[in-house]
């Protein structure tokens, strides 16, 4: 029989656990460096004064460096939330200040107070009533809401189309019910929409609650890691949010969609000493930030202020259990963690590339070794793209496949060899060969991101253009390799330069889908969606990033051949395979062999589907301004047809293969486009 005294707690599990046994909550928070903590409970509704309030006992309520208590309800008065106030030594690295409330890091859903304030978590001085609370849940709002989840996984036919939650309807033009707009409702109403354009997964950007008044529309400022944002949902209560959330999940599996969250547990929005006091920051700053020798400043290699220290094994903790509470509770399928290449980092700020802690636990877990673990590879200190990265099994945003691809189609020179690799499936980043034994599907190949222009904007602007209307975020990094097609902008665009421009947009969408690797693209970009050459939007809750529908009235042609290519892509395992095309792919250019000098700007390649039974084809690449005559040597030339002419009008542009045209034994690629040949698999 259990004698010790139920208030004293456990320390285990993290955050506030509701026991329906003994009707009340544990609570159990980590502070290595505090020495008084106490907890105030408010009712949401009236947070200027706390309803009641518990102080930690150092003695009793404590195990190891987690503070730890259990409290009834009956001596709650009613209180439906709380915060902590924690207290320590005024010593290098430690940041506490008993005047502020601070969330709870394990909480799971936080309320904003009407007069909520960041400047008053900036400023000296007491924020109650101005500060975040976090809930007090009692039990799931629906245990049996993923009962009978399907939960798809994709291999061959994925296809990942990045988007931003509130961006993706919030524009009037998305023809969603107004209160549904930019919320996880709007995305069910446009479930048809994905599942006609045929991409398999969507990749979520933020969902974690940021703050409010930081003014970062991309959401790249985390505020808690539990708790769904509450700008994305059409509900005022925080724990029907959930519910919302996860119903936008479920609606998404039933239609074979995955669903991929971007998390971003290298910082939080709590930035340097000058910014708020929020949570972390106040309960244990040197435990769960990265400080620089002498312990009075930040590393900041995020470029945000602050750097998690996940080389600490309670942070590690924080974000494991993050990870686990989205992948079982709501059934995320995958993560894309921002700036991945932090998770190297040692205490002293070092690198760490042969055993990370943080990159094994997840890789190693039970549950998150089941779903996909997508790393953007690099941050402002280092670059570890391919097999640099210490994380062996995870995909990567291959931000080289990036940049060769636009480069090639831009017309640059000495490109064709490095395209030859990247079209493989970029072998020399992720070789094949031991130890690190890669495959080409750990790298998810992108022409555009969230990050930088859109598809459209690369091809209509040569420079960036943050200043626009006088949204100023002219901070933006240069967006490489872009090229407008010989008119800057988009007013008053020629209509042949507007021609050669979408005909740009089919060329990198063709090379995007003949490529081995995970192809993703951004949300818009299949109907030449634009920022007006703006490619920083951080901070744009405007038209600027809102997905303006009006442009897929404007252009049926682009989004047709994007879905067909698409359709292509998936019913076609021997685009994607997981393992490298080897002796099934044979180079070959205008005359019969790859021209690799170095002014050459054409390539083609036969691409055998024999071993994999599948259909063969053959890619002829013209990135010349010029047309030329391509010598075509295959056998069995009377079975071939020509699916894909990027250069024709819609739409003869791409047909099925039923409805291709036969072809000879050379045929003329125009200037700056591409031709695909089919031969069924008898």
């Amino acid at each position: 029989m259990n004698h010790w005294k139920p208030e004293y707690g456990l320390a285990c599990p993290m955050g506030a656990t509701w026991n329906e046994a003994l009707q009340g909550f544990n609570f159990a928070v980590y502070s290595k460096n505090a020495d008084h903590i106490s907890i105030q409970f408010f009712k949401k509704d009236t947070p200027q004064q706390p309803v009641f309030s518990f102080t930690f006992d150092a003695i009793k309520n404590k195990t190891g460096h987690v503070w730890h208590c259990f409290i009834g309800e009956a001596q709650l008065n009613g209180a439906d939330s709380y915060a902590y106030r924690v207290n320590g030594p005024a010593e290098p690295g430690n940041f506490f200040d008993v005047q502020k409330l601070l969330l709870d890091p394990w909480g799971k859903a936080i309320c904003f107070p009407p007069s909520f304030s960041r400047s008053a978590a900036i400023q000296p001085g007491d924020n109650t009533g101005k500060a975040p609370l976090t809930l007090l849940i009692k039990k799931d709002s629906n245990p049996d809401l993923f009962e009978n989840d399907p939960r798809p996984y994709h291999y061959h036919d994925l296809v990942i189309y990045e988007m931003h939650v509130r961006g993706f309807t919030q524009h009037e033009s998305s023809q969603v019910a107004v209160e549904k707009r930019g919320t996880y409702k709007g995305i069910i109403e446009k479930i048809p929409y994905l599942v006609d354009l045929g991409v398999t997964a969507v990749e979520l950007m933020p969902v974690h609650q940021f703050d409010p008044q930081e003014g970062n529309y991309w959401g790249y400022m985390t505020l808690n890691f539990f708790s769904p944002n509450h700008r994305y949902g059409s509900v005022s209560d925080s724990w029907e949010l959930v519910k919302e959330f996860k119903n936008m999940v479920l609606a998404l599996h039933e239609n074979g969609i995955e669903v991929i969250l971007d998390v971003i547990f290298n910082h939080t929005t709590e930035g340097d000493r000058f910014g708020p006091v929020y949570s972390y920051k106040g309960i244990d700053n040197a435990s769960y930030y990265l400080l620089q020798p002498g312990l009075n400043n930040y590393v900041d290699d995020a470029g945000t202020g602050n750097v998690m220290r996940t080389s600490y094994r309670w942070v590690r903790k924080l974000v494991l259990d993050s990870l686990r509470y989205w992948a079982t509770e709501m059934h995320i399928d995958g993560f894309r963690f921002d700036l991945a290449s932090i998770f190297t980092r040692n205490d002293d700020a070092t690198i760490n590339l042969i055993n990370p802690a943080i990159l094994e636990e997840i890789s190693m877990d039970p549950v998150l070794s089941k779903v996909r673990l997508i790393a953007e590879p690099w941050d402002l200190k280092a670059y570890q793209l391919g097999n640099r990265f210490p994380g062996a099994s995870w995909a990567q945003w291959n931000g080289a496949y990036r940049d060769d691809i636009r480069r090639f189609i831009k017309g640059d020179e000495n490109m064709v060899a490095v395209m030859m690799t990247r079209l493989y499936g970029s072998a020399d980043l992720f070789p094949e060969t031991r130890p690190t034994n890669c495959k080409p599907w750990q790298s998810v190949n992108f022409i555009n991101s969230h990050d930088g222009f859109t598809l459209y904007d690369t091809v209509a602007y040569n420079q960036k253009h943050n200043q626009a209307n006088g949204h100023n975020n002219s901070d933006g990094p240069d967006d490489n390799y872009s090229w407008n097609c010989g008119w800057e902008g988009d007013q008053n665009v020629p209509a042949e330069i507007m021609t050669l421009r979408k005909r740009q947009a089919k060329n990198a969408i063709t090379l995007l889908m003949f490529s081995n690797g995970i192809p993703m693209f951004r949300m818009g970009d299949e109907f030449l969606q634009t920022q007006k050459g703006n490619n920083n939007p951080y901070n744009q809750d405007n038209d600027f990033s809102w997905l303006n529908w009006e442009r897929l009235d404007q252009f049926p042609d682009n989004y047709r051949f994007f879905k067909m290519i698409i359709a292509i892509r998936k019913s076609h395992p021997s685009l994607c395979r997981g393992n490298y095309w080897r002796e099934d792919v044979k180079w070959s250019g205008v005359n019969g062999t790859p021209d690799l000098s170095y002014f050459s700007r054409t390539l083609a390649f036969l691409l055998k589907g024999t071993s994999v039974n599948d259909d063969d084809f053959y890619v002829m690449i013209n990135c010349y301004w010029q047309p030329l005559e391509f010598s075509i040597q295959l056998p069995e030339m009377a079975s071939w047809r020509c699916i894909i002419d990027t250069s024709l009008p819609s739409p003869a542009d791409i047909t099925e293969f039923q409805n291709g045209r036969p072809v000879n034994a050379t045929y003329s690629v125009k200037e700056r486009s591409v031709v695909v040949l089919q031969k069924k698999r008898v």
